[in-house]
């Protein structure tokens, strides 16, 4: 009997040896991320213009399987999109005819993967300008510019040269004037697009804000110390721009004419999602993509990144021992996306609580009575006719 609980006494104690040392482990491997604390209000409440509904159920997928993260789109005036896919290719459609135009980077079987993505290019967002040229920021290749007839691909602004003594680590919204001028973000200037998940959790500004124009070849910050700096989209009158601030889950308005030109204002805050593209639609409000949502299912249960915001030393540790593809099991599978006015109030939203149709949304297109719906982890363009998407039928 003796022997039995000396037998027990003993294998209680070098577990205990064990468990100390895998503690003292983790707690000397270094962190990869340097969070600083963030403090989240709490998720607005899903009612009024947030009021849950099953608009993008009626959604249809085009191109199912024939392209794989098409998150960004542009038309031209002979109404041909564009897109790109996380394989560093470009493609053109129109109706149901789906071309491959032209590619970023190089040409392997395994391009998709993220091992290969700096090598194969992972083109982001996409603009065309009146002369029919399209314009790319790519994540790993920087600003270029594809001609749609040949498909040849000519780079405006290098990443690794990038701008201001710092490169580019992973551009990704883009937007066009009439006259021409692009403006587009760059998400962070320490991480890549594949370790953005680092990014959103440490909730560095490390975002910037970036004016091109083509006619001079001139590049210039506009504005730095964004949050994940992502979508970005102009006013009907060119006078602003909006930038969203993935990280905290706010959409910033930076003033290019007028008494505030230069300046930038909070345009809307506290959203029910981490928001992506933003897109002008013709009534005059905005379409934001929410890249994944933060809708609270209970009032015990907040979302996972506002639990852990505000506390580095978390975050330091769970970034230890937890997996980048992890962190995908706390967000909830809430799809949708909101229509925001010219005050940055929020007017409606379009859900599939279910993900059964849309899976992912991260830009809301409009085009001709249509909105096209893209994502960056989707293998499919969704599309949902306008009477559709506005029906008050949930």
């Amino acid at each position: 009997m003796a022997e039995k609980v000396d037998f027990k006494k003993s294998l209680s104690q070098h577990l205990l040896v064990v468990g100390l040392c895998v503690v003292v482990a983790v707690y000397l491997i270094p962190s990869p991320i340097d969070p600083k604390p963030y403090f989240f209000a709490d998720p607005p409440q899903m009612t009024g213009p947030l009021k849950v509904n099953r608009r993008l159920q009626k959604a249809d997928r085009l191109f199912k399987g024939r392209v794989f993260g098409p998150e960004s789109l542009a038309v031209d005036k002979e109404g041909v999109f564009y897109t790109g896919g996380l394989d560093g290719k470009i493609w053109r459609f129109h109706d149901h005819s789906l071309e491959l135009l032209a590619r970023t980077g190089s040409n392997y079987s395994e391009c998709g993967s993220p091992e290969l993505e700096p090598e194969c290019g992972r083109p982001k967002g996409v603009a065309i300008d009146n002369k029919g040229s399209l314009y790319v920021a790519d994540a790993y290749k920087g600003l270029l510019q594809v001609n749609t007839t040949t498909g040849e691909v000519n780079i405006l602004l290098p990443s690794e040269k990038g701008l201001d003594g710092i490169p580019f680590k992973f551009l990704n919204g883009m937007t066009i004037s009439k006259s021409g001028v692009l403006y587009f973000t760059d998400s962070s200037s320490k991480w890549d697009r594949r370790s953005h998940k680092y990014e959103i959790i440490e909730n560095n500004a490390l975002g910037r804000l970036i004016e091109y124009d083509p006619a001079s070849g001139e590049a210039r910050v506009l504005l730095s110390g964004l949050h994940m700096a992502n979508g970005v989209s102009l006013s009907p009158h060119e006078d602003f721009l909006l930038v969203s601030e993935l990280n905290i889950c706010r959409i910033t308005r930076y003033f290019l004419r007028g008494p505030k030109a230069g300046t930038s204002e909070i345009f809307t805050d506290n959203l029910p999602g981490y928001p992506d593209n933003i897109k002008a639609t013709s009534a005059g409000t905005y379409f934001i993509g929410l890249a994944a949502s933060r809708i609270q299912k209970s009032r015990f249960m907040r979302p996972f990144l506002d639990v852990i915001a505000p506390y580095p030393a978390i975050k330091r540790f769970i970034t230890k021992i937890t997996p980048l593809s992890v962190y995908a099991l706390f967000i909830p599978k809430h799809v949708l996306f909101i229509e925001v006015d010219q005050q940055g109030n929020i007017v409606d939203s379009f859900h599939d609580p279910d993900g059964a149709v849309i899976s992912a949304c991260s830009e809301a297109f409009e085009h001709d009575g249509k909105v096209y719906l893209g994502h960056f982890g989707t293998d499919y363009i969704g599309v949902i006719g306008m009477a559709d998407l506005k029906s008050n039928v949930t």
